[in-house]
């Protein structure tokens, strides 16, 4: 009887051993245009043309996910600055209905496009992540402070 358990444990722990280093290797080759292209799939974008005009209607929340440093030097006028890395951490504090409509932005989209899959998962609703980010909003002329 012994023996047998041995030998049960032994199996569990080359299985574990395989699946951890499996996992380990999927994640390790992933680069940040996998991890854009995987969120993407989850997220919904829009046009900066599309954003302005909500930014028109009102009602919506702009999310900026820049450095505070980005966002001292401009940005769109009333966002709230939530940086990528403290999105998880703030967001509730910052936002907290998860039924909200936001738009996120960042510089050119990559981070705003992470941000809002981040809020998808986290049990936000109304979400759009803006293409082209800031640089797109500030070459169409928009407002900005």
């Amino acid at each position: 009887m012994k023996k047998r358990n041995l030998i049960f444990i032994v199996t569990l722990m080359i299985a574990a051993a395989f699946a951890f280093n499996t996992s380990l290797a999927l994640a390790k080759d992933m680069t940040k245009e996998d991890f854009e292209k995987e969120a993407l799939k989850h997220i919904t974008t829009i046009s900066v043309a599309e954003a302005k005009a909500l930014f028109d209607k009102g009602g919506v929340t702009f999310l900026d996910v820049r450095t505070e440093k980005e966002y001292k030097k401009g940005h769109i006028p009333g966002a709230k600055n939530v940086p990528r890395g403290k999105l998880e951490y703030d967001i509730g504090k910052d936002i907290p209905d998860t039924n909200a409509p936001i738009v996120v932005y960042c510089k050119t989209g990559g981070r705003s496009c992470l941000g809002t899959y981040t809020l998808v998962r986290m049990g936000y609703k109304n979400l759009k992540s803006m293409d082209g980010g800031w640089k797109a909003w500030t070459k169409a002329g928009y407002p900005i402070d």
